[in-house]
């Protein structure tokens, strides 16, 4: 099942949870209680973060795959598939951090080109620090344009 597939059924898993806890918010309304009130806008809040957090991944994700297909018709897309792996499929350590320095390295040559924050954010990712490949990545679509 493609990524992409799972993260639609997990969205739709969401959205009946966040039904559900709409009708919780609301039976909490209906009992009137100043307590009762309060716990239903907090109640009520969870789905309204929840379903906004779900949008902003799925932007994020989608201007990210219109990058991924820009840069796979210039032929500059990253390939990891020749890194060496661990048993588990993870790449090797030194591996990664063999291949990242290689791609700060071209940051730091051409800080304003998008392609080679792109390919930052990658080498981050397969060095295992999600949080900085996510930044790499906003970079990467600021100076894009996306």
């Amino acid at each position: 099942m493609s990524p992409r597939t799972v993260s639609i059924i997990l969205t739709a898993v969401l959205v009946v949870y966040f039904v559900l806890l709409g009708g919780r918010a609301v039976a909490l309304f209906q009992d009137g209680s100043p307590i009762a009130v309060a716990l239903g806008v907090g109640v009520l809040l969870l789905p309204l973060v929840g379903a906004w957090i779900a949008y902003a991944t799925f932007r994020f994700g989608m201007r990210t795959s219109v990058l991924a297909k820009r840069l796979d018709a210039e032929g500059g897309l990253p390939d990891t598939s020749d890194l060496p792996r661990t048993p588990s499929g993870r790449v090797d350590r030194g591996a990664a951090d063999t291949w990242f320095e290689k791609h700060r390295a071209e940051v730091e040559s051409t800080p304003d080109d998008w392609r080679s924050w792109y390919r930052l954010a990658v080498a981050y990712d397969v060095a295992g620090d999600r949080s900085r490949a996510r930044d790499a990545m906003r970079k990467a679509l600021e100076l894009a344009g996306v």
